[in-house]
């Protein structure tokens, strides 16, 4: 299986801009170590300043899918979770690494 990504689409609200910010590193330190994640990243929009991303990279969708089903998911990541966007239908993806250089 190839790697994984996955992008988690937030907006803070003007009445609280470092939210988003703020919630990703607390869920950043509880996630350290957790088995099959590779690392994750901050994206904020240079045209949009309160749109965000969140990336995480998984060794596979199993590993993804293990954490993703497991105890700690929902109470790890519920910091983001009043930030979600689903302004795009919905404020997550799934992407697989079909290609790199």
């Amino acid at each position: 299986m190839s790697r994984v990504r996955v992008l988690i689409y937030a907006a803070a609200p003007e009445s609280d801009t470092g939210g988003v910010t703020e919630a990703y590193h607390r869920i950043s330190a509880e996630l350290s170590g957790t088995p099959g994640l590779l690392g994750n990243e901050l994206m904020q929009s240079l045209g949009e300043a309160r749109s965000f991303v969140v990336m995480s990279e998984w060794a596979d969708l199993d590993a993804f899918r293990k954490w993703e089903t497991g105890p700690d998911h929902r109470g790890t990541t519920s910091p983001l979770r009043p930030y979600q966007d689903a302004s795009r239908g919905s404020a997550f993806g799934l992407y697989q690494v079909v290609a790199s250089y």
